[in-house]
């Protein structure tokens, strides 16, 4: 009832990606169900603050290591945690509270499985008969043959499927990297060039174009796994785009964690990594996803590669999230970051929820939830993600420092501070340029006690007339150190 064709892309977007097979175990390590998880899920999510909940894929698979993305049946949500109906109650549940719901969809490619569609009735049916166009060696799976009508209408009907038959708000697809490019992943004489010459995979391309097309008619939206330079990937079908809504930004998501990785003596080295997204954020509609590909495959949690001491590592963690918030782009956090998980996710058990017993992963939970609402409320916050016109440098050359800071704007001018100190290193008098002739308070600051930080915080800042990096007045911050703010102007004090 709440859907459009037209998606609101000024809306605050804030989603948590859910593996259901893990989230929680019931007793002896089994799978809650469908009907337990919208107890228990949905409830936590709506209090945490999202605004979306993301289920990897739901479609039945065969095997859990999958994590379903190596779907068997595209009509079916798995039987693991209950019948179709109690998935419908699932959904319903969490529109009921509010929330969004986005599952992960995988056309790219499908299992080998003699259960499944490989080699349907004896022949290359769904996939291509040629392995170097209708096998993934990556995945050992097969590559659908999307020049066959009779095979897109099976996965445009799959997907609307989930639209129409279970009220499912979005489809976010996933390696579409692999099927725009025939030579993904492929050495020389690997692949077949298409009938131009070149390495697109037209008919792919074509079928997204008309997947999204669909969806958008049938008042869903799309989001887009695509990692390369592709242009127009969450641009419309009529301007020569994809067509997609959304699409993921794995370059800002590569680049931070990298950044972040890295001993803060040796930041300033790499201070490019945290303002070079801002170079083509606004080329596309941005997702910021820190997902479950970043948690697996001896990665380690995110926790986990945060560098120094454990006051230090979760330090690290909580000004990550504060500047990533503040960051233009919605916001995807993978279950189990919000609060500091320390091990690698892993499929085969709960998360570990035991760690909510401990000060410092209480205080990362209650900074998301923090943060969640404040950027929820403050409209300069989310309202213009995908133009240039919502953002603004203060300085983003403060290597020495590995401090960075910028405004955030929404469509009236109305404006946000964000100052990040990405060094151990408390900075009791930080003089920072400001627009305005203002007091200013703080939204956020990710050192205060009440998450684990040092509480290095201000009370209400006022602006002097002293001009600063090229702005007409100026404000003096205690900024503590690891540390992310959030400012905001006093109504009624700005002239």
């Amino acid at each position: 009832q709440q859907r459009s064709n037209q998606p609101d892309l000024s809306a605050p977007i804030s989603i948590y990606e859910v593996h259901l097979g893990s989230w929680r175990r019931g007793e002896h390590n089994r799978f809650l169900s469908y009907r337990e998880l919208a107890d228990e899920l949905v409830g936590y999510v709506t209090d945490m603050g999202f605004t979306h909940v993301e289920f990897l894929p739901v479609s039945e698979h065969p095997f859990d290591g999958s994590w379903g993305y190596q779907p068997i049946g595209l009509f079916a949500p798995t039987q693991r945690f209950g019948s179709p109906d109690d998935f419908r109650y699932l959904v319903d549940r969490c529109h009921a509270a509010g929330l969004g719901v986005i599952v992960d969809w995988v056309p790219a490619h499908f299992p080998k499985d003699e259960h499944g569609l490989a080699r349907f009735d004896g022949t290359a049916l769904y996939e291509h008969a040629d392995p170097r166009k209708g096998e993934h060696a990556d995945w050992g799976t097969y590559i659908f043959n999307f020049g066959r009508r009779e095979v897109v209408n099976y996965l445009i009907g799959s997907a609307l499927y989930w639209i129409d038959e279970f009220h499912v708000d979005a489809i976010r697809v996933d390696a579409v990297a692999s099927m725009l490019y025939l030579d993904y992943s492929r050495e020389e004489g690997e692949w077949v060039p298409n009938a131009e010459g070149g390495n697109e995979n037209l008919e792919a391309v074509d079928f997204l174009k008309r997947l999204n097309t669909e969806l958008h008619a049938h008042g869903a939206t799309s989001y887009a796994e695509e990692s390369t330079a592709w242009p127009g990937v969450s641009r419309p079908v009529d301007a020569g785009g994809l067509g997609f809504t959304y699409k993921w930004n794995m370059g800002w998501m590569n680049d931070t964690l990298s950044y972040i990785s890295e001993d803060p003596v040796h930041r300033k080295h790499h201070h490019d990594k945290m303002t070079f997204g801002l170079v083509y954020a606004f080329n596309e509609n941005f997702v910021l996803p820190l997902s479950h590909d970043e948690v697996v495959h001896g990665k380690s949690s995110l926790l986990g590669r945060m560098p120094g001491d454990d006051w230090q590592r979760f330090a690290n963690l909580r000004a990550y999230f504060g500047a990533m918030f503040a960051h233009p782009g919605k916001k995807l956090l993978f279950m189990g970051s919000e609060f500091a998980q320390s091990q690698e996710w892993n499929h085969d058990h709960s998360l570990e929820w035991h760690l909510l017993e401990y000060a410092p992963h209480q205080g990362v939970q209650l900074l998301l939830k923090d943060l969640n609402a404040v950027y929820k409320k403050l409209r300069p916050m989310h309202e213009v993600d995908f133009s240039g016109a919502g953002f603004e440098w203060i300085d983003h050359n403060d290597r020495d420092n590995s401090v960075l800071s910028w405004i955030r704007k929404d469509a009236d001018g109305n404006y946000i501070i964000s100052v990040t100190n990405l060094t151990p290193v408390a900075r009791p008098e930080f003089r920072l340029g400001v627009p305005t002739f203002a007091e200013f308070d703080e939204a956020i600051n990710t050192d205060d006690a009440r998450y684990g930080g040092s509480g290095m915080t201000n009370h209400r800042v006022a602006a002097s007339n002293d001009e600063y990096h090229g702005r007409p007045h100026s404000i003096s911050l205690r900024l503590p150190p690891l540390a992310s703010l959030i400012l905001v102007p006093v109504p009624g004090t700005e002239t």
